[in-house]
């Protein structure tokens, strides 16, 4: 597996890349033994970086207040959950030993810690001691804000003395640059943000020793973040993490960074679009994003060195982006559930982020839940907006929304017309080109499947990202794109927007040229409203000829909806109700759920880890330039 990673990783990789990479290689060699332990990076005066922040909090409302007592409360008692995982139960006389920061919660196997070297550790193809995102995930310290803010709000002395532990621990665990904490510049940057929030918030509370040691974590990354960076094809969400990193460690270390404040807003220019979708192909990244970048924002403000208006507005354009999505719409692509600040889990996250920014930015935008916790640092915004209504199509990002009314019920529909993903490996690209999904009055029932794992997931990564886990066409079960590693694709279908024509009558038309080379034809789809519904039309198109070709017609339910099929009618049910029926061009339909294999059945991961069962409605049968036609007509209510 690692020779073939190699050799489809350079595949995607241009000279200067590769040239990048050895004098990256070099640079690791050349600081093993001499860059390490703790003394080489003392601890120097602490600066304010959000300044306002403790002010913001002290305003929380009885439900956030709620809510950060619930999230603390299993951080006090040793209890720490994530990517749909518990950690087990540790001893309350030792909440956090030093083998909790490389224990992976699943296997119960533990990675390397401060014996050896960060990077001499194989994350990527060692799959032995299990999923390396859960080991990452509590090394990113994000529980410590949550305890911050009860500090501050309850008064709550087990709070700070908890803080000191949870820092006394990692640091005596992980001195630069040895075992897996170190061994990823997302990782560094993340985990350096969540200790100066806190301090931010608690840092009055916090002894000298530990504040000391804090100073030297950061003081360690903000060598670490610029000497290591992710470049060129590695260039994603990861890089603006690292970005965000050294700007806000040098804000705390009195060093300012203006290179890292420069290439921030360059990366957002590049990874959030003009249309506010994000590059990556997926809203929770492109929240990611967003959320790193507003953290800096608010820091600049608050130090009275904003940023331009062209970065914040960026940041807008991601917050109208999300809100025109709807509430019922699932997550698309992939998500790893990677946050900046939160609680915990959470369903809503891009929702979440948007209304953030629209409160930073002091203009309206979506209702935050009650209990939001990102509102409590940004603000909320200044109205509600109305539920969009119409269609709008997303240019740069190449997604197209509907929502509307139809036989009394409420329709919110989108429709994939966009790249890939970002960068020559469109790392967190599904191969769904014209995928579509729809929600009902505000329950998705047609959805992305999700993402479930990463480096662990092996043949599941690999499923839940191909054409044929999505709800599109796919021909002999291939995807659109060739994967190559479970970041990499080899071939990338190139998706158009063909035609796009507005209410009443909408309509949608866009082709992608994935199966040209393999099948000598271009997949067109074209979905419009009509009398009856919604109707979906897809045709292959014969380059060289216009023959008939097998391929397969796929709807993927979510999990709580159930299929019944009469004939070739396929009438979709929820907790028993009829919602939706969907009338195929014939009888070659197949409904199938779950299964031991990947492709046996349907699958949905609502997040990350979480794998269940749901009906996959497939329609199978030969397909040419006049194409088949399917027909979605809502069931009015009772």
């Amino acid at each position: 597996m690692r020779l073939g990673w190699y050799i489809n990783r350079l595949r995607s990789m241009e000279p200067a890349e590769v040239l990048h990479r050895l004098l990256e290689k070099r640079r690791q060699l050349a600081s093993r033994h001499r860059h390490e332990g703790w003394s080489l990076y003392p601890a120097a005066a602490l600066h304010p970086v959000l300044p306002g922040l403790r002010q913001q909090l002290e305003t929380a409302t009885p439900e956030q207040r709620q809510a950060i007592r619930l999230a603390t409360d299993g951080t006090l008692s040793g209890h720490f959950a994530a990517l749909g995982r518990q950690w087990p139960p540790r001893d309350p006389a030792a909440l956090f030993p030093a083998d909790l920061w490389r224990l992976d919660p699943v296997s119960g196997s533990f990675w390397p810690g401060a014996e050896t070297y960060a990077f001499d550790i194989d994350f990527r193809h060692d799959g032995s001691r299990g999923d390396i995102k859960y080991v990452w995930e509590i090394n990113r310290l994000q529980m410590l804000p949550a305890l911050a803010t009860h500090a501050l709000l309850e008064g709550d002395t087990r709070a700070p003395s908890t803080i000191a532990a949870i820092i006394a621990s990692w640091h005596a665990a992980n001195p630069p640059f040895r075992g897996v904490g170190w061994s990823s510049g997302i990782e560094v940057a993340l985990r350096a943000i969540s200790l100066i929030v806190t301090l931010e918030i608690a840092g009055d509370q916090l002894d000298t020793e530990t504040r000391n040691r804090t100073a030297e974590i950061l003081a360690a990354s903000a060598y670490w973040l610029p000497r290591f960076p992710s470049r060129y094809s590695s260039a994603n969400n990861h890089l603006v993490a690292e970005l965000a990193g050294r700007y806000l460690i040098g804000l705390a270390l009195g060093q300012n960074d203006p290179v890292a404040r420069a290439d921030l807003i360059a990366e957002i220019d590049r990874q959030i679009l003009p249309d506010g979708a994000g590059a990556e192909q997926t809203p929770t990244y492109a929240a990611f994003t967003a959320e790193l970048a507003l953290l800096c924002a608010l820091a600049a403000r608050q130090g009275g060195e904003p940023f331009p208006a062209e970065f914040t507005d960026r940041l807008a354009a991601f917050a109208d982006f999300i809100a025109w999505l709807g509430p019922s719409t699932a997550p698309l692509g992939d998500d790893d559930e990677g946050r900046v600040l939160t609680l915990g889990h959470e369903p809503d996250y891009s929702r979440s982020v948007s209304s953030a920014i629209s409160g930073f930015l002091a203009r309206p935008g979506i209702t935050p839940a009650p209990a939001d916790f990102r509102t409590m640092v940004f603000g909320s915004p200044a109205a509600a907006i109305p539920t969009p209504a119409g269609l709008r199509t997303f240019p740069q990002g190449g997604l197209s929304a509907w929502h509307g009314e139809m036989q009394g019920r409420h329709l919110d529909l989108t429709l994939d017309h966009g790249p890939l993903g970002y960068l020559s490996i469109a790392a967190h690209g599904h191969a769904d080109a014209l995928s579509l999904t729809l929600g009902i009055d505000g329950i998705p029932i047609l959805v992305d499947p999700g993402t479930f794992l990463y480096g662990s997931g092996r043949s599941w990564r690999d499923w839940f990202r191909s054409t044929p886990a999505h709800n599109t066409l796919n021909i002999d079960g291939v995807s659109q794109s060739t994967i190559s590693g479970a970041f990499n694709w080899s071939h990338k279908a190139v998706a158009t927007l063909v035609e796009s024509r507005d209410a009443p009558d909408w309509l949608l038309r866009a082709t992608h040229d994935g199966y040209r080379r393999r099948f000598g034809c271009l997949h067109q789809r074209t979905v419009e409203r009509t009398s009856e519904g919604i109707a979906i039309s897809d045709q292959l198109i014969g380059t060289a000829h216009e023959a008939e070709i097998e391929a397969e017609i796929v709807f993927q339910l979510s999990p709580d909806h159930r299929a019944s099929l009469d004939g070739r009618t396929v009438t979709i049910l929820y907790e028993g109700e009829p919602v939706l029926t969907m009338r195929l061009p014939d009888s070659a339909i197949h409904i199938s759920r779950g299964g031991d294999a990947p492709g046996e059945g349907g699958f949905v991961s609502p997040h990350f880890g979480l794998k269940l069962a749901a009906d996959r409605v497939t329609w199978r049968g030969t397909i040419d330039a006049a194409g088949v036609t399917t027909l979605l007509s809502p069931v009015s209510p009772a």
